[in-house]
């Protein structure tokens, strides 16, 4: 069966973005690897291995570039929570960002929050409760 491995996102500061996504996020830096003769480097982050099914984020970093025009076709991450509303609050509590407080979504009962990274990428955080419910 196929598996989602990973989201490709690029970065304007790597040690900044791993950071971001290890401490305030709750994420392992899995594996990071540098290719000098194409200048770039790459940090793969998650909350498991993909080998265990778990989809990660590859954070590339291209050496001299500091930031990044996120245009309007990408939308946002998601991540499941058991509880938002904590995870808001520890997250607020490590330095990040809140740009949706938890609550329902509109027009339905599902619980979502937003969060933004030092990019500026959107990260949706879901209940866990209500997300096979769909987001209705």
């Amino acid at each position: 069966m196929s598996q989602l491995l990973h989201t490709m996102i690029r970065v304007g500061n790597l040690e900044h973005s791993i950071e971001f996504y290890t401490q305030v996020m709750g994420m392992t830096l899995l594996r990071k690897s540098e290719n000098a003769q194409y200048e770039y480097t790459l940090a793969f982050v998650g909350f498991g291995e993909e080998s265990t099914g778990q989809a990660v984020i590859e954070l590339t970093y291209n050496w001299g570039t500091d930031s990044y025009d996120l245009g309007n076709g990408f939308g946002h991450l998601a991540i499941g929570e058991e509880d938002i509303y904590e995870r808001c609050k520890a997250i607020e509590a490590a330095g990040g960002k809140i740009t949706r407080a938890p609550g329902p979504v509109a027009g339905g009962t599902t619980e979502i929050a937003f969060v933004e990274d030092p990019d500026g990428y959107k990260i949706e955080l879901i209940q866990k409760k209500a997300m096979s419910e769909g987001l209705g």
